[in-house]
């Protein structure tokens, strides 16, 4: 390959953004060009920091040539917000950029992919003016795979192999847990909390720490890397003609390629398909693509190449992204394919998995040595026959410490939410649902260091089916640590929520903030929750005290820009 010309650079926790960057890397190279695309993460600088720090020259980037691709959700408040910021900033700092921004939006019928076709086919025409295709060799087809990232070479006989205890323990002790290295945490309990009428499974679930080197404090986040159940294993093996008790080695094709870190050297195929491949996942386009190039069957290829195709993508929604079929499931529609796929590829058809971020729910300050979590269940119908289930909150609530010792392979990394260390500060905090799970934290540590100015808004749907923690908040009210207000949802004929409450205590709302000085905290649900508490707040600016609606808005922005009003959400 020639020297990169190219950098694509992606910012994703979803995989969307590096599935989109690994796509622009194959259409570079399948036009002669070098590419290398990479996490922000793994840049040599911390990219966004560094990016905007107020000392760089205007002219910083003038020798660069730059576009900028955003993925976001027009639903919410700050749409594309990064994008956005990022694409000022390098004009700022000297960069030409090849065509405007492109915002990718989840909302539109055919997802982002309905902004990205055109921006890409522009952005070729764009680059190639730059770099044109050698004569002599032309762009390859799409038809023809590319050569895959790694080749995958089979051992004659099985080494000794780490089990994942010893691999994840070859660490320095010194060193925290990280995803590299995770603490295999044992389980202590798994217990529903919701009631038996309640429509979703919320479990606590509670580990033990004791030695792992693990610290936190109110509002940092726990991630935890999930496994597929045996089943599925045992079906995907079959469909591919794998033998799962095989092991093999992984080789980069290109020099410069690292392989996947967490990836134990040698490793059988069960360990690769079970822990680390998201084969439960809803695929994306890049793999019909792949698998188009991959297929000898002709009837299957031809569907295949036209759920990859730009007009096909009305058809892919209807027939994966809407009823959220998942990998397994559509390589069990095309079982020629599926078949016929060479191991070499399985790491550039299916994602590895991701770990899974949880709120933590308790201080070390009231339960030394636990880390406990509160987890929904997420299970659902679509058109299809089986329900639709989350990996993670399914795999965590089918353990059960009871038939035997369970480990589940966990580290710790700061949240969002920061709290005030001043004694007398006055903290408001507003968590439906599960999204009380980062407030029990704060509170607990709260109480064990004597602050007692704590508010909780809590919001359910019913006193008797999903009111976590009831004791214990009645037990802190009694002694005077914590002010509690609920909403009980569907206990009435009018709906009532947390912003409701937030309204009719609005003269204790406006005198926190305003002349006490508190903080205001708001975590659970992204999709309405935070829009009407913001309004909520805005009514409570305007009628306590006496804004204007301009007035009231940057009354808001005032409080968010110096922390003393954050959110932590999640979709």
């Amino acid at each position: 390959m020639p020297t990169p010309r190219l950098l694509v650079l992606f910012g994703s926790q979803t995989g969307t953004a590096q599935d989109v960057s690994e796509r622009l890397g194959r259409e570079a190279r399948r036009r002669r060009l070098g590419c290398l695309v990479q996490a922000l993460d793994s840049y040599p600088v911390n990219f966004w920091r560094f990016i905007f720090r107020k000392n760089l020259p205007s002219t910083s980037l003038c020798q660069m040539d730059f576009a900028v691709l955003g993925l976001g959700d027009s639903s919410y408040a700050k749409f594309n917000f990064v994008a956005k910021k990022l694409h000022r900033r390098l004009l700022q700092l000297g960069g030409s950029a090849l065509l405007p921004m492109c915002l990718g939006d989840d909302q539109h019928e055919l997802g982002p992919d309905a902004a990205i076709d055109p921006w890409l086919h522009d952005l070729w025409k764009k680059v190639l003016d730059l770099h044109p295709v050698p004569l002599d060799l032309g762009i390859i087809p799409t038809g023809i795979p590319l050569p895959s990232k790694f080749t995958l070479q089979f051992l004659e006989e099985a080494p000794v192999t780490h089990s994942e205890e010893q691999h994840v323990a070859r660490m320095d002790p010194q060193d925290p847990p990280s995803e590299l290295h995770p603490f295999l945490a044992p389980m202590v309990s798994n217990q529903r909390v919701t009631g038996p009428l309640h429509f979703q499974d919320v479990r606590l679930i509670e580990f033990d720490i004791t030695g792992s080197g693990l610290s936190f404090t109110a509002g940092d986040v726990v991630l935890i890397q999930p496994k597929n159940i045996a089943p599925h294993v045992q079906q995907f093996c079959q469909l591919l003609g794998l033998d799962p008790d095989q092991c093999f080695t992984l080789q980069p094709r290109e020099p410069g390629v690292p392989c996947p870190v967490q990836l134990p050297q040698p490793c059988s195929v069960r360990r690769l398909v079970s822990q680390y491949l998201d084969i439960t996942s809803v695929p994306r386009r890049s793999f019909f693509e792949l698998l188009a190039c991959l297929s000898p069957h002709k009837l299957e290829r031809e569907k295949l190449l036209e759920f990859s195709s730009a007009q096909g993508q009305e058809e892919l929604c209807e027939y994966c992204s809407r009823p959220r079929r998942t990998v397994l499931e559509v390589l069990c529609d095309f079982p020629h394919t599926a078949g016929a796929i060479p191991p070499d590829y399985l790491l550039d058809l299916v994602p590895l998995i991701r770990p899974r971020a949880f709120s933590i729910a308790s201080s070390l300050l009231a339960h030394p040595s636990r880390l406990q979590i509160l987890v929904a269940v997420v299970q659902y119908q679509t058109r299809l026959k089986e329900p639709r289930r989350g990996l993670c909150s399914s795999w965590l609530a089918s353990l059960d410490p009871g038939q035997g010792p369970v480990r589940v392979p966990l580290w710790v990394r700061p949240g969002s939410l920061t709290f005030p260390e001043t004694p007398d500060t006055p903290v408001i905090m507003v968590g439906p649902g599960t999204g009380v799970a980062p407030f029990r934290a704060t509170v607990q540590e709260r109480v064990a260091q004597g602050q007692t100015r704590n508010f909780l808004f809590f919001g359910c749907r019913q006193r008797d089916q999903d009111f976590y923690w009831e004791p214990e908040w009645k037990e802190l009210e009694k002694r005077g640590c914590l002010t509690l207000v609920t909403a009980f949802s569907r206990e009435q004929e009018q709906k009532v929520y947390v912003q409701h409450r937030l309204r009719e205590l609005g003269p204790l709302v406006w005198e926190l903030l305003d002349h006490q000085g508190a903080y205001f905290y708001l975590a659970g649900n992204a999709k309405y929750m935070p829009v009407d508490v913001s309004e909520a707040l805005m009514s409570i600016f305007q009628e306590e005290g006496g804004l204007s609606s301009p007035d009231a808005a940057a009354y808001l922005a005032r409080l968010q820009r110096t922390l003393r009003f954050q959110t932590e959400t999640w979709a």
